[in-house]
């Protein structure tokens, strides 16, 4: 029986890795499958090429072929005092050994693309022809403070991912540092796009990593369009009679607001430019809207009511 050397047949040396001999065979199966490769000794050669990488891929196999070669697996090699190993012969489908490596059962139309109806003009090399289809986006919020989309910041934001290793079948799981440039204004559902910073893999093209900003709730303001709004408390005396609404900007300033007309239950009080500024031109700014909570007191004494009424009637009385 002729000798058969696997190392010859995946083109790789005798102390290949095991890396190699899966880059090797990943080349060969691709260039000889005998669903795009028609010459007339392409389904032999891609057999002899499941063959090599089978017995070359499984550790027990490729110690006896090492010790006793082909001969050695076929017909049984010494294993102990008179005893041989069972003889080995291959009796896979060299198609199911590609697709169980390609990671699919239906190879010709996941892998493969149809070819030329017409068969005209020049194929490019199969290895080229493989199909891989993106994977979808990867989305998750990233959250922020109201005072971080105000100034800006920098976030820097780890993923774990699968990496193709050198032998572009197997995956590593490795970590990475992504960084998000906030830029000032940037409104909820602004999207941050890493392109293919996904898991890779060999018959996938990575997805897109998309982060999607968000706004923690904050004690003192909202965002609605460019504008901030806020809701003040205040007392009955001072909605009737004027008051300063004291506040913290998102920039740390501290401001006073005067207030010298009658809050009603509808008043609103803007203050210009003191809202989120335009994320296309920071120096421009929203405007900021001042919404009233008026505390009414819980009772009043009756020389409290004989005043209101006498000064609201005062008033009313002045003002015909």
């Amino acid at each position: 029986m002729m000798s058969v050397n696997y190392y010859e047949v995946l083109d790789v040396k005798r102390n290949a890795l095991p890396e190699d001999i899966r880059k090797a065979y990943r080349k060969l199966a691709l260039e000889f499958h005998p669903d795009r490769n028609h010459e007339l000794d392409a389904e032999k050669k891609f057999t002899a090429i499941a063959e090599a990488f089978t017995v070359l891929s499984t550790p027990s196999l490729k110690a006896i072929f090492d010790n006793y070669g082909s001969n050695g697996l076929k017909n049984g090699a010494p294993k102990g005092l008179d005893t041989y190993t069972e003889p080995w012969v291959f009796g896979n489908d060299p198609k199911k050994v590609f697709s169980d490596f390609f990671g699919t059962q239906n190879p010709y139309q996941d892998i493969f693309p149809p070819l030329d109806e017409m068969g005209f003009g020049e194929k490019p090399h199969l290895s080229q022809q493989l199909k891989r289809i993106q994977s979808a986006p990867i989305v998750s919020d990233l959250l922020i403070s109201l005072e971080e989309a105000y100034e800006g910041c920098t976030k820097k934001l780890k993923i774990s991912r699968k990496v193709l290793n050198e032998d572009g079948h197997t995956t590593t799981q490795r970590d990475k540092i992504l960084t998000v440039n906030v830029k000032p204004g940037w409104k909820e559902g602004t999207k941050v796009t890493f392109p293919k910073e996904g898991d890779q893999g060999p018959n996938n093209i990575p997805a897109d990593v998309v982060f999607v900003i968000k706004y923690k709730s904050h004690p003192r303001f909202s965002r609605k369009g460019n504008d901030l709004h806020h809701t003040a408390e205040v007392q009955l005396a001072d909605a009737l009679c004027g008051c300063g609404i004291s506040l913290l900007t998102l920039d740390g300033r501290d401001i006073t607001i005067p207030v010298n007309d009658v809050i009603t239950p509808t008043y609103t009080k803007r203050v210009e430019r003191e809202g989120m500024p335009h994320s296309k031109n920071k120096k421009e700014k929203g405007d900021m809207i001042i919404h009233f909570n008026v505390v009414f007191p819980r009772n009043l004494s009756q020389k409290q009511k004989q005043l209101v009424r006498a000064g609201l009637s005062a008033e009313g009385s002045s003002s015909t």
